[in-house]
């Protein structure tokens, strides 16, 4: 019997409180259209949906002539599949991990440590630090995705500093000043100014830090409820997350981030020691394998404040450098390349249109995750023996150098989503 070296996967759903409800998910759609036994609960959250080999979600291989149950056993008995450079460079690991999120109510805001820092903080803080890996993260929006990335422009923190006197009192006049007169100064004037005021901010005691959030809320719903314009205050993204996180210190932090907002196909790279938050929306999610994430508020979870003041990157930028744009592959027009400044992975978009009946997935030599969005199709690949039905949902898992054939039944074409590591 030929190798099996392209099998199709059942992956691990995460229900965390935060994911979208029931069929509201874009987690518990793909779920339900991929698995016609899946039984999808309409009261409980599906947030995650996790394709790769972590050892708390290790993808189920969907082939009973394989021997190995996961993905992850299999990888270890077959560390070819991953393509030589890849198997060389990441120690026999598959060095990304593939998701699906479903937004709801906000992540925590967050950043993720530098190689260097990783291991430092593993080896003295294993509890909260699990492993030495960086963690640089890529969001590609599936449907409308809001998140908050980077810090703002300081001009834009200089204003809310000015309009919401609740923000002002908490970082305290002198460090305001600081940074109001920074503005003139070299970048390096602005990153030293802005890391005293945010540092201030998560220093600040909590019953300081709640008086004014309570002040502030209170004011801007009077506001609200009168009909005023609240967007000088960012009011309806601070009322939505203190009906969330009320009293948590998080709420003041959207006057330091962006707020980006993606539409379905643009996507956000969240490098090391860059502050960020998701909240709300689906999304197609590539990153390190990692669980190294320090916390900075929205979040009942440990905040290692320290760590998180000296680590952040407080070089402000605005919010439209935040958004990624793919580049459209020379070799294949259906194809556009997701390539972020890390060697851990690549995602490839593949969007396949309705008069193009057979498609060939290309071979590269990288192993490979596939994930169907939309569409249907039977797949065939000499390294896969019998045929393989794809619909919305399906993940494939493709060994380096292999390729597949697609031939599509559905009358609008195909949107698939392939993650890989380009080296």
């Amino acid at each position: 019997m030929a190798e099996l070296r392209v099998f199709p996967l059942s992956c691990v759903v995460q229900k965390y409180a935060w994911g979208k409800i029931g069929l509201d998910s874009e987690v518990a759609k793909l779920l339900a259209s991929s698995d016609p036994l899946a039984q999808i609960d309409p009261d409980k959250p599906y947030a995650e949906l996790w394709m790769g080999t972590h050892p708390r979600g290790d993808a189920v291989i969907l082939d009973n002539r394989i021997p190995q149950k996961t993905l992850g056993q299999w990888i270890a008995d077959n560390p070819g599949c991953l393509g030589s450079k890849v198997k060389e460079t990441f120690q026999g690991q598959l060095p990304f991990l593939f998701k699906v999120l479903s937004v709801n109510t906000a992540l925590s805001i967050q950043a993720h440590p530098n190689k260097e820092l990783a291991g430092k903080l593993h080896a003295q803080f294993p509890e909260h630090y699990p492993d030495a890996n960086h963690k640089p993260e890529m969001a590609i929006a599936l449907t409308p995705f809001q998140g908050m990335c980077g810090f703002r422009p300081v001009e834009e923190i200089v204003a809310f500093l000015q309009k919401v006197p609740e923000f002002r009192a908490l970082i305290g006049n002198v460090a305001a000043e600081q940074l109001e007169r920074s503005v003139c100064n070299d970048p390096r004037g602005v990153s030293a100014a802005l890391r005293v005021c945010f540092t201030r901010m998560m220093k600040s005691e909590k019953k300081v830090f709640v008086d004014q959030l309570n002040m502030l809320v209170k004011r801007i719903s009077q506001e609200v409820a009168a009909g005023k314009d609240t967007s000088g205050s960012s009011g309806k993204l601070l009322l939505q997350l203190h009906s969330q996180f009320p009293g948590d210190i998080g709420c003041f932090a959207i006057y330091f981030l962006n707020l980006v907002m993606l539409q379905p196909g643009e996507s956000m790279f969240l490098g090391a020691n860059e502050p960020h938050a998701y909240l709300y929306g689906d999304c197609i999610e590539c990153m390190a394998c990692s669980d190294n994430t320090v916390r900075a508020g929205l979040t009942p979870k440990f905040i290692d404040v320290l760590t998180l003041c000296e680590m952040l990157n407080y070089t402000p930028a605005p919010s439209s450098s935040k958004v990624f744009a793919p580049t459209q592959s020379r070799l294949d027009p259906c194809v556009y390349l997701y390539d972020p400044p890390v060697p851990d992975f690549t995602v490839m978009k593949i969007e396949i249109p309705s008069s193009i009946k057979l498609y060939l997935i290309s071979a590269i030599d990288s192993a490979s995750i596939l994930l169907v969005i939309q569409g249907t199709a039977v797949g065939t690949s000499t390294a896969a023996i019998s045929e393989m039905s794809l619909r919305r949902g399906s993940v494939l898992f493709i060994s380096a150098n292999e390729s597949v054939s697609l031939h599509l039944s559905s009358l609008d074409g195909m949107l698939l989503f392939r993650a890989c590591c380009l080296l």
